[in-house]
């Protein structure tokens, strides 16, 4: 092997997250390894334990707290005085794996010029040009990124990992590829975790179910050091904790904690599923205190219609830009027959068989934008995405977009969008993502801003492209441009008997150039930054029904009915597949999925899927998908981005069910994830203290 004439000390560890295959690669090449963390031995405690006593893994971390965020508006205290009742809730939102269906792999080929290609699977490819670049000593322009068909990112694909930098030094060093692959046990062990949120919840409410005030405490495990946006799933919880619901009064505090652990980052929805789960199992306390009918509770606090765009609490940081949330859980009690299921749910109890219904709302916001609200919050990457749309002198389309699909469907929904402006096949547009030599620039995908930021820069670049046809066009019929209407792919002048002239037509001769309007460039190649006004806010109801084997603590998900409102839907099937995707995701939570580590060596019990559970399709019901369209007033689409909402809504819903089927018990609450094990558990100390 060449030898490498640099002393690199590599950091790995508990926490460290790199993978244990590179540290053995990296050993025999004869570099250093060393730990990184103090007290690596062991794992640091969260919730009530953090702070005095427990052990310091940073010296410039006191009390292992990273960020303290605080957020809030009116006066809890006084809705505490005001309220009839007051509950205390614990929560706590399971660490989990984003379980890629293709884990982590790298190939880093030294090119001409002391140029370097890295193929790599990243939801963000120019940011990951940029970072890589920036880290390794590479000029920007000499570091190519390519980004294939990547199995699934789910957030766990948009951070910067230790071996892609040390992939790429060892190639330019080397001058040779290097390739790494990550398997399955080391994904477990080092690409980024997620949720991991523990919360202490207080809910101040009159006698009828109105919430008069909510206090949150979100303790946040980042892991042992923080990654590319550890901090924002902890203040993103607290800042979204009122979910749906009217309640003025709130106060809430985040607190980012660092521990022996994987660091957490953004894992489908980050921060919007754990401040769902904040609003609906409080909501659902209250409901359940009073033994109020959950839906009827909702509809007492639901923001009214009325109300949008809506700012929780008086935020200046958190707008709802529109939403209907009344007529998502009309439409969805509709579809579920709730009135019907009830019925059922109490002749088949008195039989002795346990069925239980769940209701859940949420909403969020996502497409991130524009880029000088989100630099004012701390996220100072930019929130404008790109697209060139470039018309070849036949009249075919090629899309160049800066987002980047992880299994979404972007290729057709992009080309739908350009057809639908450009009013030609949608089997004329092609579209080109995740190479930075070819695509111009973007932020990529994360915060389902596919569509409302990239969806939206698609549109609005071809309307371009048809403005500059249209000049050309009244040129070619000696008109003037402002008298022509483009129809089915043509333009015609209304009203005469003037033959259309075809947009391929236009095309051609846009690059033969000779019959040009004065001042206009020829070809038809346009390239837009778009950086919207706002985010969006999708929101909906999710209803389960549910029954609960009290022998095994088995429990078989009967029906599943999601009702969503993501604004204007661009394709009704992907649409649909991404609600089921999230719904599945949700369920895995709600019901299988935990990262376990032995508190006491700090050792990864769960390190994989032979101990680590996933959902199968044999568990799984028929989602049934509905939309409600509640157009966004922040884009020229209307759309609000959907790819997150299934993973919002499920758990609570999943979690609402299985405790409605265990109410007999009095069994009143239990943590995620909801096992057979842990149910049979609490069934049997329930009966136990019954005498049963």
């Amino acid at each position: 092997m060449t030898e490498i004439p640099y002393r690199i000390v590599l950091i790995v560890g508990a926490g460290s997250g790199i993978s244990a295959s590179f540290a053995r690669g990296l050993a025999a090449a004869g570099l250093r390894v060393g730990l990184a963390a103090r007290n690596a031995e062991k794992l640091a405690p969260l919730a009530a334990e953090i702070g005095a006593g427990a052990p310091q893994l940073h010296e410039n971390v006191p009390n292992n707290i990273t960020t303290y965020f605080k957020t809030g508006g009116g006066d809890h205290a006084a809705a505490v005085r005001q309220a009839d009742q007051v509950l205390r809730l614990r929560l706590v939102n399971n660490r989990l794996i984003p379980t890629c269906l293709e884990t982590r792999a790298i190939l880093a080929e030294p090119g001409v010029d002391d140029g370097l290609t890295l193929y790599l699977p990243s939801q963000v490819p120019h940011m990951h040009r940029r970072w890589i670049a920036e880290t390794v000593g590479i000029p920007e322009h000499r570091l190519r990124i390519v980004a294939p068909d990547i199995g699934g990112g789910f957030g766990a694909k948009m951070h910067l990992y230790p071996e892609e930098l040390l992939c790429a030094w060892l190639a330019r060093e080397l001058k040779s590829p290097v390739k790494w692959w990550e398997s399955r046990s080391e994904s477990h062990q080092a690409t980024s975790h997620g949720r991991a949120h523990t919360e202490l919840v207080e809910v101040a409410f009159r006698n009828d179910g109105r919430i008069l005030g909510m206090k949150v405490e979100t303790l946040g495990n980042v892991g042992a050091y923080l990654s590319n946006m550890a901090s924002g799933g902890p203040t993103m919880s607290v800042s979204y904790g009122t979910g749906t619901y009217k309640i003025e009064n709130f106060e809430a505090v985040a607190k980012v904690i660092l521990t022996n652990t994987v660091p957490v980052d953004a894992y489908r929805g980050y921060g919007r599923p754990e401040a769902a789960y904040i609003a609906e199992r409080t909501i659902e306390a209250v409901a359940h205190h009073f033994d109020l009918d959950a839906v009827e509770v909702r509809r007492i606090n639901f923001v009214p219609q009325s109300d949008f765009p809506y700012r929780p609490y008086g935020s200046l940081s958190v707008i709802y830009d529109s939403g209907d949330y009344q007529g998502c859980l009309d439409k969805a009690v509709m579809a579920f027959d709730y009135t019907g299921r009830r019925e059922e749910q109490q002749r088949l109890r008195s039989a002795g068989r346990y069925r239980g219904i769940g209701v859940a709302a949420y909403t969020e916001m996502c497409g991130m934008a524009p880029s000088r609200r989100l630099a004012a919050s701390g996220f100072d990457r930019g929130g404008w995405e790109s697209a060139r749309v470039a018309i070849d002198s036949s009249g075919r389309a090629t899309l160049y977009s800066g987002s980047m699909s992880q299994g979404h469907g972007h290729a057709t929904a992009l080309a739908q969008i350009a057809a639908d402006v450009l009013q030609m096949p949608v089997e004329n547009v092609d579209v080109l993502q995740g190479d930075t030599k070819q695509v111009q620039a973007g932020h990529g995908t994360f915060n389902s801003r596919s569509m409302p930021v990239g969806g939206s820069a698609v549109h609005v670049c071809a309307g371009r492209i048809v403005e500059k046809a249209k000049k050309i066009a009244a040129e070619m019929m000696e008109v003037a441009a402002e008298d022509l209407a483009y129809e089915g792919g043509s333009f015609v002048v209304p009203g005469t008997g003037m033959a259309p002239l075809a947009f391929a037509k236009v095309a051609r001769m846009a690059y033969v150039g000779h019959v040009l309007p004065k001042g206009i460039e020829p070809g038809l190649d346009e390239t837009l930054f778009y950086d919207p006004t706002g985010m969006g806010a999708p929101s909906g109801v999710h209803i389960a029904y549910v029954e609960v084997d009290p022998d095994t603590g088995m429990v078989e998900i009967l029906d599943y009915v999601a009702v969503d409102d993501a604004g204007t839907i661009i394709n009704p099937l992907l649409a649909a597949g991404q609600i089921h995707g999230g719904v599945v995701q949700g369920i895995g939570q709600a019901l299988y999925e935990e990262v376990c580590y032995d508190r006491d060596s700090g050792q990864l019990l769960t390190g994989s899927l032979l101990d680590y559970a996933v959902p199968h399709a044999d568990s799984l019901p028929a989602i049934r998908s509905q939309f409600q369209q509640t157009p966004s007033p922040s884009n020229p689409l209307g759309v609000k981005g959907i790819g997150e909402s299934g993973a919002i809504g499920a758990p609570p819903t999943i979690v609402h069910a299985v405790l409605d089927a265990l109410a007999p018990f009095g069994i009143a609450h239990l943590d995620m994830p909801l096992t057979p094990q842990k149910i049979w558990a609490a069934i049997r100390n329930a009966r136990a203290a019954d005498g049963a």
